[in-house]
């Protein structure tokens, strides 16, 4: 019952309407107030004060404490939540009770007599406040945290856990676990730092580094780690959790360093350990400033806008400050749900720039041409395309229609109103492609190698049907950039394992050597908008897209984070390679020679023949009679323009590979 009640003064103080809080607030620092400077009185006069004094004391508490009051009104410390209390709220707090000092000792000096205390008083004054003000607020984090502590035991048992990684943000999680209603609770630190072993941090121990878990798990009953290592590489994130599921052991993670450096998510914020963690690369440099150089003040156009990679070019090119940015997309609920992530990070301390979401297909040629001459964009970003391998192996006329005429339309456009940079978001299945849809790609890249090197002041046929003068218009510069898969995105193998995982298996995989390069978003696009400031009029920048992973090694790693044994859990069931499927992804064409770049990370090829004067023309022949061809006539028609192009040919290693084998 004594415990119940204990504190019921404070818990009722916290439970008062605004007022009443203020009014309890200013009592307490009020009588902190008077009771400081009485203490300074007392302890100046070895508590033998004289008459007179007590006298001065009574005339300087007349202005003090309302001084006070305000200064910690100025302050903000009427406002904060009493119940957190750490090093920034102690540096205000010193710094509101400061101030009535500085004014106590300028009047000493100034000769206000009769109306300060002495100069030992002051000093002695100012420690008392300080003290108590700040052991005011302490006992109240103190009380916040016993009743936490409470709560979660009438809950039932808190987990305890291993924080992997005693540095600032291993602190930060142990303090918010040990602060708030939390169902873990932790109990040592891991860090491969000797310097911070036997030291404590929040009173928990650092018992030494990874191999020491197992001593964790029988001495303190660890049942969880936390990796709170938010720039770990994979490797490392690896062995993490590889070492603590050989204990069983579950595995949270902090959010990355991306994340927390984009705003993404707080570093309190836990998650499980994702597959897209183990396959992380290291963190690329990007140049933001002249990124920002591109695109702030500037008219922006991205097509796509709504798919994984468009979605993420919008993210990241609404915080170089452009002063329009075009939003074309054919799905109308995936762009209002970029409208509304748009509308979620906008800032309302700098101008935010103005949003146009519109709804179009980007092979609607009379839609696009008005696009185009209502925003005149000066940067367009094309990420819109037909992606899915299987589904355009059997429609070839839909996948040349909107990935390469589309393109093509796109690109006449952009030179046509004036465009900067016109930037195609390709794909290494255009690199020596055995499917329709890396055909398609590969034909884009081609249109804009014929496109940079038609001569501008010739007459022009655009894919509209309308032919053009000659025109001194600035010069577009047309570029394409290719990378691998995105870790996560629609239509990918990652949410296609995790939905087969949940129903129990099995989990499919084409074949057991068939392997892919893997890219997130966040960096796929940094590198993307990287390229689009580097120099390359025609070309292809193909992203370093690391090392390829083994589809069959991901699928068991994914049923390994579930908890579940591959094999025994959930099979793994191998149906064979689609049509167009290749079993590894190549780098580069045959014909393609590299040059280098400023960025480490970009590569820049030069294709090899430019595409024949009537390449352009010839293809927009094939783009009037698209619906009255058949499947394998068009891709004989691709086929022509795309000598490595191999039509229901070999789909294991590529012509390129083998010859450097050989």
């Amino acid at each position: 019952m004594v415990r119940g009640t204990r504190f019921s003064f404070v818990k009722s103080a916290f439970q008062f309407s605004s007022s009443l809080r203020l009014a309890f607030l200013g009592s307490v620092y009020a009588a902190i107030a008077g009771g400081s400077l009485l203490a300074g009185y007392a302890l100046r006069f070895d508590f033998v004060v004289p008459a007179e004094r007590w006298a001065e004391a009574g005339r300087v508490l007349l202005w003090l404490v309302p001084l006070r009051l305000l200064s910690l009104l100025f302050f903000r410390q009427f406002s904060v939540l009493l119940t957190y209390f750490r090093f920034p709220d102690l540096y205000r707090l010193f710094l509101a009770l400061l101030l009535p000092s500085l004014l106590m000792v300028a009047g000493w000096y100034g000769g206000a007599e009769g109306w300060v205390p002495p100069r030992s008083v002051i000093l002695g004054d100012f420690v008392f406040a300080l003290l108590l003000t700040t052991g005011f607020r302490i006992a109240l984090r103190v009380y916040r945290e016993r009743r936490s502590a409470e709560r979660g035991t009438s809950n039932g048992p808190r987990t305890a856990v291993a924080i992997v990684g005693a540095g600032d943000v291993g602190a930060l999680v142990a303090s918010d676990l040990q602060s708030r209603n939390s169902s873990l609770r932790p109990v040592l630190f891991l860090d491969d730092d000797p310097a911070k072993w036997g030291k404590r941090i929040h009173n928990i121990p650092v018992l030494g580094g990874l191999d020491r878990v197992a001593e964790g798990v029988g001495q303190y009953g660890v049942r969880q780690l936390i990796l709170a290592m938010p720039s770990a590489p994979a490797k490392r994130v690896g062995e993490i959790v590889k070492a603590g599921r050989e204990l069983g052991l579950t595995t949270e993670i902090v959010p990355s360093l991306s994340e927390l450096t984009t705003g993404k998510a707080k570093v309190t914020r836990l998650r499980p350990v994702e597959i897209e963690d183990l396959l992380g690369r290291e963190e690329v440099a990007i140049d933001f400033g002249a990124i920002a150089g591109l695109l702030e003040g500037r008219r922006v156009m991205v097509t796509g806008a709504g798919g994984t990679i468009g979605r993420e070019l919008v993210r990241q090119v609404v915080d170089k400050g452009p002063a329009e940015l075009v939003l074309v997309e054919q799905a109308e609920i995936q762009l209002f749900e970029v409208g509304r992530m748009l509308a979620a990070r906008r800032d309302a301390r700098e101008p935010a720039p103005e949003v146009v979401p519109r709804t179009a297909d980007i092979t609607d040629a009379p839609r696009m041409r008005a696009l185009f001459a209502r925003h005149r964009p000066e940067i367009v970003f094309h990420a819109a395309a037909h992606k899915h391998v299987g589904l355009m192996e059997e429609q070839p006329g839909e996948a040349l229609k909107n990935n390469t005429f589309g393109t093509l339309l796109l690109a006449h456009l952009a030179e046509e109103y004036g465009a900067r940079e016109f930037v195609l978001i390709s794909t290494d299945k255009a690199i020596n492609p055995t499917s329709v849809m890396g055909a398609s790609k590969r034909l884009a890249e081609l249109c804009l190698q014929a496109r940079a090197a038609r001569a501008v002041d010739g007459a022009t046929t655009a894919p509209t049907g309308r032919s053009e003068p000659g025109r001194d218009a600035p010069a577009t510069r047309f570029r394409a950039v290719r990378f691998g898969n995105v870790l996560g995105s629609s239509g990918s193998v990652i949410p296609i394992f995790r939905e087969q995982i949940a129903e129990g298996g099995p989990v499919t995989v084409r074949d057991p050597e068939v392997t892919r390069y893997f890219m997130t978003a966040a960096e796929a696009v940094g590198l993307v908008l990287q390229a689009a400031v580097l120099e390359g009029q025609g070309g292809v920048f193909v992203l370093n897209m690391g090392r390829p992973v083994k589809i069959a090694d991901l699928a068991r790693q994914m049923i390994e984070l579930s908890g579940l044994r591959p094999g025994t859990d959930i099979e793994i069931q191998y149906t064979g390679l689609l049509p167009g499927e290749k079993r590894y992804e190549e780098v580069r064409h045959f014909d393609e020679d590299y040059l280098p770049t400023s960025h480490p990370q970009i590569a820049f090829f030069v294709n090899g023949p430019v595409p024949g004067e009537g390449f352009l023309e010839e293809l927009e022949i094939l783009r009037a009679s698209l619906d009255e061809r058949g499947v394998e006539e068009l891709k004989g028609e691709m086929a022509r323009w795309i000598p490595e192009y191999r039509v229901g040919g070999e789909t294991g290693v590529g012509e390129l590979e083998k010859r450097e084998k050989g």
